[in-house]
């Protein structure tokens, strides 16, 4: 992952958003120890407390947990909490995008819905 300094997406929300993506990915598992603040901090040349502000959102939402001494770990239903947020938060916006930009350009219901399931097809297909 590459962090961007440019983006209107505070850094730290970068960093806890890749680590969900690396979780959805299954690259960490659940109770697997990941990434400590100061090895993202040297990973991607930012301050320490940037770091553990990304860590702590994941800790806040229970994607990850402390264990005293030993580091973040992630939690036994991490996936799920992540797929239920990503689907409310991410989806839904999109969806309600792609919903009025429709309705502007006077594509219909049955030709949108239609457009979305060539798209999933093809997504299928890769």
């Amino acid at each position: 992952m590459i962090l961007d300094s440019s983006s209107m997406k505070p850094i730290y929300i970068q960093i806890s958003e890749w680590l969900e993506t690396e979780i959805l990915a299954q690259n960490f598992l659940p109770e697997d120890k990941v990434y400590s603040q100061y090895q993202l901090a040297e990973m991607y040349n930012i301050n320490p407390a940037t770091a553990a502000k990304g860590l702590t959102v994941l800790v806040d939402e229970e994607v990850l947990y402390k264990k005293r001494g030993l580091g973040m770990f992630v939690s036994s239903n991490a996936r799920s909490i992540i797929q239920m947020k990503r689907k409310n938060q991410t989806l839904s916006t999109l969806v309600k995008e792609i919903v009025k930009e429709a309705a502007h350009l006077n594509v219909s219901n049955k030709e949108l819905i239609s457009m979305i399931q060539e798209e999933m097809k093809a997504g299928d297909s890769k």
